[in-house]
């Protein structure tokens, strides 16, 4: 493709980088890349590859801006409250840049849905607050083939690794979700607003390095940080050969749809 004198300045901090040139900034803007919730780390996620370049992004979410929210999910704003997510989030991206296309999906995943939403997209980040959607989200991609980034975060820590088929997936450390209410969430516990923003930008990098090909992705590995002592680690995984989902065996398992704990209904379902 032949970039715009203006494209030319906008990427030209990427377009000097080695590793990424103008062979890699075509790359980005023909990526697409799906964010599952624009919340607390599909805001930063969603800005930052817009900013990037990446071509398409598709978004899904089924919920409104609440107050809530504002501590930590800067893609909205507070004449946002009571907007679908969705929507906010579009407005801003295309205020950001033009180049970028965006799909919405004012929805929540489900195992009916996800598949064909995926298949379309070639990176997926999830940015859900609750172990139903990260496991459904983890099945998905692992049975379609797709490559995504995990993340989580709570109070002052966070995690994450990124999944590309035939290395490990989220099953191969978690083969269930928690119990009910083991766990607790973020409405709940807390969480410091900017530990979004720190893991939702790793997210974001770790989607543009796939899409450029270079560097090293968090596969096999999970990174896992506490802001409050500003520690870092990296924790080594391995493919489980008898994974629930990841498993020969299981290549043509069918989705499985856990039900979402009650006071996990009571607030919303999707985007930390």
């Amino acid at each position: 493709m032949s970039f715009t004198e203006q494209q030319i300045e906008r990427y030209s901090r990427h377009i000097l980088l080695a590793d990424v040139g103008v062979e890699g900034q075509e790359k980005i803007l023909n990526a697409k890349v799906l964010i599952v919730g624009v919340g607390g780390l599909g805001s930063p996620s969603a800005l930052y590859l817009a900013a990037a370049g990446v071509g398409t992004i598709g978004i899904i979410d089924g919920d409104v801006v609440d107050l809530t929210n504002l501590q930590r999910q800067i893609i909205h704003y507070t004449p946002d409250l009571n907007k679908p997510k969705v929507l906010s989030a579009k407005e801003k991206i295309n205020q950001l840049n033009p180049d970028v296309k965006v799909i919405t999906y004012h929805d929540l995943i489900t195992q009916h849905n996800i598949r064909e939403i995926i298949r379309e997209y070639d990176f997926i980040i999830d940015g859900t607050d609750n172990f139903p959607a990260k496991f459904l989200i983890n099945d998905a991609c692992v049975l379609e083939g797709k490559p995504f980034s995990h993340g989580g975060i709570l109070r002052f820590e966070g995690q994450t690794m990124t999944y590309v088929p035939g290395q490990a997936c989220y099953r191969c450390i978690f083969d269930n979700p928690p119990p009910p209410n083991a766990v607790p969430t973020c409405s709940q516990a807390g969480v410091l607003g900017s530990v979004a923003g720190m893991l939702g930008t790793i997210q974001a990098t770790e989607a543009l390095k796939f899409v450029i090909g270079k560097g090293n992705l968090l596969t096999n590995r999970i990174l896992i940080f506490n802001a409050l002592n500003m520690e870092f680690r990296t924790v080594k995984i391995n493919k489980n050969p008898h994974c629930s989902i990841c498993s020969e065996q299981q290549k043509n398992k069918e989705l499985i749809s856990y039900q979402m704990p009650v006071c996990d209904l009571k607030h919303k379902t999707n985007g930390k």
